[in-house]
C-alpha cells in the first residue's frame, strides 16, 4: 500500500520515484522505532506515505532543491527534510531538533540508508542559529510553532537570496499577516503562498515562500523565552 501510493503520487508530481524503495526502508525504521519512542501520532502505513512523506515532497515541486544547502528546523521525526534528501540525493541537509532521542533516531535512518552527507544536530534552534547565520540556501519547518516565531528562527539561518519554506495549514491568512513584521525585520519578503492537495488524500495544506532579500540583524535571534514572550 505504501509504495503504491508513494508511487503514484510522485508520478502524479512529476517527481522521480527511483528512490521509493529508500522511502519504504524509513517508513519501516520509523514505524517500529515509534512502538517504543514517542516520534509520530501517525500510525497508518499509508497515512504515513501520504501525510508525511508526500507532504514532504511538495515543497520540490515549490522550488529548485538541486545542489542546495539545506536546514530543516524542528525536524521532529525527520519531515520535511529526510524525505527531501532522500528524493533529491544533490541535497546537502541538516536535520536540527531540540530532542536528543529523535536525532539519534535519524542518525540510525542516515546509518541505515548510506546518508553520509546529512547532518543530525541535536540543539535548540536558536542556539544553532546564532552561529550559523546566513549560511543556508533555504530553511524549511513543519513545526508548529506560530509563524512570526518560526520566521525568527529560521530566516537569520538563510543567505541573502536564499528563501524559508514554511509549512502551514491553508487556513494559515491571520498568522501570516500577524508574521509581516517580523519577516521584514528580519530581511524576509513573502513571495507567494502555494496551496496543494496531497495525492490519495482530500488534505490540502500551504506552503509559504518567504524570500531572504536583505542581511538579519546580528541580535536575531533572541533567546527562546524573549521570543516567545515577545514575538516581533
Amino acid at each position: 500500500m505504501m509504495e503504491s501510493l508513494l508511487r503514484a503520487g510522485l508520478e502524479q508530481w512529476g517527481l522521480s520515484t527511483q528512490n521509493v524503495p529508500s522511502l519504504l526502508r524509513y517508513g519501516e525504521d520509523l514505524l517500529e522505532t515509534n512502538q517504543v519512542m514517542n516520534l509520530t501520532a501517525i500510525t497508518d502505513p499509508a497515512d504515513v506515505a501520504t501525510l508525511h512523506f508526500l507532504d514532504s515532497a511538495a515543497l520540490l515541486t515549490l522550488a529548485d532543491f538541486q545542489n542546495k544547502s539545506v536546514v530543516d528546523v524542528g525536524t521532529g521525526a525527520g519531515f520535511p527534510g529526510m524525505p527531501l534528501r532522500i528524493l533529491e540525493p544533490s541535497i546537502h541537509l541538516t536535520l536540527l531538533d531540540s530532542l536528543g532521542k529523535r536525532i539519534t533516531f535519524l542518525q540510525g535512518v542516515c546509518n541505515t540508508l548510506g546518508l553520509s552527507d546529512v547532518a543530525c544536530v541535536h540543539q535548540r534552534a536558536e542556539e544553532f542559529a546564532a552561529k550559523h547565520m546566513e549560511i543556508y540556501d533555504i530553511a524549511t519547518s513543519r513545526a508548529v510553532a506560530s509563524l512570526p516565531m518560526l520566521a525568527e528562527l529560521c530566516l537569520p539561518l538563510v543567505k541573502v537570496g536564499g528563501q524559508f519554506l514554511a509549512m502551514k495549514s491553508v487556513d494559515s491568512g491571520e498568522e501570516l499577516e500577524a508574521a509581516k513584521r517580523a519577516i521584514d525585520i528580519l530581511g524576509g519578503s513573502i513571495i507567494e503562498t502555494k496551496d496543494y492537495t496531497i495525492p490519495g488524500t482530500d488534505v490540502s495544506h500551504r506552503v509559504i515562500v518567504i524570500k531572504k532579500i536583505r542581511a538579519t540583524p546580528s541580535k536575531y535571534p533572541r533567546a527562546f523565552a524573549k521570543i516567545k514572550k515577545n514575538p516581533l
